[in-house]
């Protein structure tokens, strides 16, 4: 397997240079928010496996174990309705990656219900921090997935 091309962020170095500033940015406003990180690598970890971004996929779960998360966790949040691994505040994060991920399949893509939701657990900064995550990592997905990205190292 091989990519088409190289990442177009690597092509364009200013625009790289803004999306790490920008990932810095928003784990600077989860700390300040009280978003926990693993919180956001696990959002971010569903949006990559619903967009089936492999390179995503393997780097919010390296991440997410490195910030402390259970190997438990990373398997099942897939299937995070169906199981007692998450608190309310990350089943809320979840399902508003899913929402957010998903607009076209929906004709009410991202319902009050869900927003909602997700406001009982997170003020608006916090909130703010969440969506621009969220979007943040769908917009790398929308890099990757085109030009047929790979993971760079083997397997462990």
């Amino acid at each position: 397997m091989q990519s088409r091309m190289n990442n177009p962020v690597t092509i364009i170095p200013d625009v790289n240079q803004v999306l790490q500033s920008l990932g810095k940015a928003l784990f600077s406003s989860a700390e300040k928010t009280g978003i926990p990180s693993k919180t956001l690598f696990l959002s971010y970890l569903r949006v990559s496996q619903i967009n089936r971004d492999s390179v995503c996929v393997d780097l919010h779960s390296r991440n997410a174990l490195a910030a402390g998360e259970t190997t438990i966790r990373l398997l099942t949040v897939a299937a995070w309705r169906e199981t007692r691994h998450f608190n309310d505040a990350e089943r809320a994060a979840l399902a508003l990656s899913e929402a957010v991920t998903q607009l076209s399949d929906q004709t009410d893509p991202v319902p009050d219900e869900v927003y909602n939701e997700a406001t009982k657990y997170y003020d608006e900064q916090a909130l703010a921090t969440l969506i621009v995550g969220l979007a943040t990592a769908n917009l790398w997905n929308r890099l990757n997935i085109p030009t047929k990205q790979i993971v760079e190292h083997s397997a462990d």
